[in-house]
């Protein structure tokens, strides 16, 4: 297998999360490096949760981070289709060849009995497994069943004397102890093929050459290995990427923001910086912020050796975000971060030049979109005072002193005159700088931190300054 072909392949089962991103990505950048070729596939044969608008919404995720696919639905290709629920007459044909070489069987054995079984096991102290009951059926017995359309599934046999590898990425070699797997489901007692087969049977038809996917996967491939061994067929190499895991050690889940890709753009994290932060999870490279463009050429995957869970950083993403947030051009960070404002301040915001003017204020100060509207509420709205925030970091004898001083001087003009007559005055009043201008920029924003005073004083007009300061 000469040319590089990698795929996507998420279930249509409700949203994108960050472990399916950082597989999308991967593959992507893969793929990029490689000159291969990236294919999306849609793995719709759970019916019961599947839903069409995850479909759709996977295409919008992917586009949206700006991972573009060579193959799949609606761009197409000559491998297609790319969505499973319409390749079901390719599963049937292979599972006849598998029926033909006899390494598939029956099985009549309903849920209950399975899990019947398996508690047995477990009391028992053995692993659970299946016992092969259903290969002990004579023909006959198996001919009653079927007519009397007794519901059965169709098991792929294990040969339990096999020692099988798989090759990876970074050139080891894993081996899989047959012995220590079970006869799994080819098919579910609908008809319907299971993930294991017709994953397998979509990389095999697809000529995928490099397997890029989540650890998890890990059991699954001992079997698919065995799906490859029985059709005599070589296999593709593998990478199985580090579970993400929260700040306890465990498996990310719902409860922790940033689980979904929905959560991250709600939130005002934006494609680069989400991109960024997952490429670089767990390896290290000499300057961080890079492009996915870059990314893709400064990588080295066949070194990547990780194992065991990587820690999710928040703050670490939000670190990232911040920093592509002010790499933009003021017009392209203008343009994302106005949907979030109208959403924050209820009504459309007019972009006069003033309001440009404090978006370049505020973009180097912004960790994410939605932090933009609110540090953009000394602009364009009210800002709240609470004091227990400036008391904090000036002593609350301090800010009354800064009062006195503010309310001792007659407003005049220009407002950068003001400014300085307010450092002269508090320099005689015994305050230093820095106490003036944090109790200064709260008044006028809110925030102990952030923007320059005299930045305010050039941007906000003489009587908004002239209000807030002697409100």
């Amino acid at each position: 297998m000469n040319s590089i072909r990698v795929r996507f392949a998420p279930s249509p089962t409700g949203f994108m999360h960050l472990g399916n991103v950082r597989a999308a990505l991967m593959n992507f950048l893969f793929a990029k490096q490689k000159k291969g070729t990236f294919i999306l596939r849609i793995e719709d044969t759970d019916h019961e949760r599947n839903f069409d608008e995850a479909k759709q919404r996977i295409g919008q995720d992917l586009a949206w981070l700006g991972l573009s696919y060579t193959e799949g639905p609606v761009v197409g290709g000559d491998f297609g289709p790319y969505e499973q629920s319409a390749r079901t007459p390719i599963y049937q044909e292979k599972l006849a060849e598998l029926i033909r070489i006899n390494r598939v069987y029956r099985c009549f054995c309903t849920p209950e009995q399975l899990d019947a079984k398996r508690k047995e096991q477990i009391i028992a102290s053995k692993p659970p497994r299946y016992d092969r009951t259903c290969t002990r059926y004579p023909s006959h017995a198996i001919k009653q069943k079927l007519d009397i359309a007794m519901p059965f599934i169709w098991r792929f046999k294990i040969n339990e004397q096999e020692a099988l590898s798989i090759d990876t990425l970074n050139g080891n070699t894993i081996n899989f102890d047959m012995d220590n797997f079970t006869d799994f489901a080819i098919t579910r007692s609908d008809g319907s093929c299971t993930f294991i087969f017709v994953n397998f049977v979509d990389d095999w038809l697809m000529q995928i050459s490099h397997v890029i996917r989540g650890e998890d996967h890990l059991s699954n491939t001992a079997s698919q290995a065995a799906l490859y061994d029985a059709f005599m067929i070589p296999q593709p190499t593998f990478w199985h990427l580090p579970i993400i895991c929260n700040s306890k050690g465990e498996k990310l889940s719902k409860r922790d923001f940033g689980f979904s890709l929905t959560d991250l753009r709600d939130g005002g994290f934006i494609p680069e910086g989400i991109n960024n932060y997952l490429a670089v999870m767990g390896i290290s490279i000499p300057e961080e912020v890079q492009s996915v463009e870059s990314l893709s050429k400064m990588i080295v995957f066949e070194k990547i050796n990780l194992h065991g869970g990587i820690n999710y950083d928040l703050e670490k993403l939000t670190w990232f975000n911040h920093k592509w947030l002010s790499k933009l051009s003021p017009d392209d960070f203008i343009t994302r971060a106005m949907p979030y404002l109208e959403t924050h301040f209820g009504h459309p915001i007019t972009l006069d030049n003033g309001t440009r003017q404090a978006f370049a204020l505020i973009q180097p100060e912004a960790n994410t979109l939605v932090e933009v509207a609110k540090l953009m509420e000394f602009y364009l709205g009210n800002p709240l005072l609470d004091f227990e925030k400036l008391h904090q970091e000036v002593p609350a004898e301090k800010v009354a002193l800064v009062r006195s001083v503010i309310a001792g001087i007659t407003w005049q003009e220009p407002a950068l005159t003001v400014l300085e007559v307010y450092k002269a005055a508090a320099k005689g009043a015994g305050l230093g700088t820095k106490e003036l201008l944090v109790t200064l920029r709260f008044l006028l924003t809110g925030n102990t931190k952030g923007l320059g005073v005299l930045d305010l004083f050039k941007l906000l007009s003489s009587a908004t300054l002239q209000k807030r300061l002697q409100a």
